[in-house]
């Protein structure tokens, strides 16, 4: 059974960092894309960063620079490290895993982390 779980988020001030946490347990972890999405309240979840199985990442525009994905096949663990954060990156953090043969339909998603950014 499949299962992945966010941690690490929290009430940070302007400036501040965190690091999130993603495991997928139950997987082959090395076949999957991971990413994480965001979701802020009224808007609509987006991409904040992905790394695929063999190890490329995108970022959106609004993170790079700011932001690293990383993974540890190892612990079927993917990280989000976030720094110089803004009140604009409040937001529940969502945790997808993505099998990379996409025919297979394996796709996964976690319930969410709660980053919250003070001024």
């Amino acid at each position: 059974q499949v299962q992945v779980v966010e941690s690490g988020g929290g009430l940070v001030q302007a400036g501040g960092s965190l690091r999130l946490s993603c495991v997928a347990s139950g997987t082959i972890f090395s076949a999957y894309n991971m990413g994480w999405y965001r979701q802020a309240p009224g808007k609509q979840r987006e991409l904040v960063a992905q790394i695929a199985a063999a190890g490329r990442t995108d970022y959106a525009d609004s993170v790079k620079d700011r932001f690293t994905i990383s993974r540890e096949n190892v612990k079927k663990t993917v990280y989000l490290q976030m720094n110089s954060l803004t009140p604009e990156d409040t937001a529940v953090y969502y945790c997808r895993a993505e099998h990379s043969a996409a025919w297979r339909g394996l796709d996964y998603w976690g319930k969410g982390t709660l980053v919250t950014v003070s001024a």
